[in-house]
């Protein structure tokens, strides 16, 4: 299982990413859990909504889920009310976490990027998890990941998409510390943070202008990095996962000491 959000109505939903197919616990009561998106043959591509190793979702002003595949190019969106009706937008290579802003813009971590040699990564990933089971993947994949280094090339990248699913001007944004995003949370202003798992030499935080720039440094704009060109460093900080903001504004972020 990974990620999981609780709805304004109390109902809980949550992904299921070796079984490709989502959790939905009405209420919050397991006697009433039901699955969606089921898979019925052996072939992953065959997921009725499009699901390849779900990662990270969270729901917008609208009641819809938005859903990032971490094997994969798009993420899945639907309504609460009807989990059958599935809509799919591209974006990067190697889904992880995303966010959505007050305004409903989606910020979504391409772990491997954006280019060509990121669809590379995630199509050797993805003949890994079919051939060899999903250790194998997780074994490169975190290979893969640590070593990148900011860039459009050679790391990873953010896309955004406004509320109706369409691409943001500005998207994908890369460089910029942006080594290999991880998760992404958005604080009061609605600007931007995203973790990395890299080494601390390519950087572990990054701060992006969001929506409302604002509220940004004067002359930065919307999707430009507000933390230096490297990202936050902070000593010891490496192989970043999770990131949250706390009630005071204050960001939290989980580490790994070694891989």
């Amino acid at each position: 299982m990974q990620g999981i959000v609780v709805v304004p109505n109390g109902d809980i939903w949550t992904v299921d990413q070796g079984k490709a197919q989502l959790i939905h616990v009405p209420g919050g009561d397991p006697a009433r859990a039901r699955i969606h998106c089921q898979n019925r043959g052996k072939n992953p591509l065959d997921n009725p909504c499009g699901l390849f190793a779900p990662f990270h979702l969270a729901i917008d002003q609208q009641d819809r889920i938005w859903v990032s595949n971490s094997i994969g190019s798009q993420v899945i969106r639907f309504s609460t009310s009807d989990p059958t009706r599935v809509d799919k937008f591209e974006v990067g290579y190697g889904g992880s976490g995303l966010a959505i802003d007050s305004l409903g813009n989606v910020w979504h971590a391409d772990r491997f990027g954006s280019s060509e040699k990121g669809h590379a990564k995630l199509v050797e990933l993805m003949a890994l998890y079919a051939t060899m089971g999903e250790a194998a993947a997780t074994e490169n994949l975190t290979h893969n990941l640590s070593a990148q280094t900011p860039g459009f090339w050679s790391g990873g990248s953010v896309s955004v998409l406004k509320p109706d699913g369409s691409k943001a001007a500005f998207s994908p944004v890369s460089g910029n510390g942006l080594g290999g995003p991880w998760a992404v949370a958005v604080d009061g202003n609605d600007n931007v943070w995203v973790s990395n798992f890299t080494s601390a030499e390519a950087g572990s935080i990054v701060q992006l202008c969001g929506f409302r720039p604002e509220t940004c440094p004067p002359g930065t704009a919307t999707g430009q990095a507000i933390s230096p060109p490297a990202g936050y460093i902070g000593v010891g900080m490496q192989q970043l996962v999770d990131v949250g903001i706390g009630p005071a504004g204050d960001v939290w972020v989980t580490n790994n000491w070694e891989i």
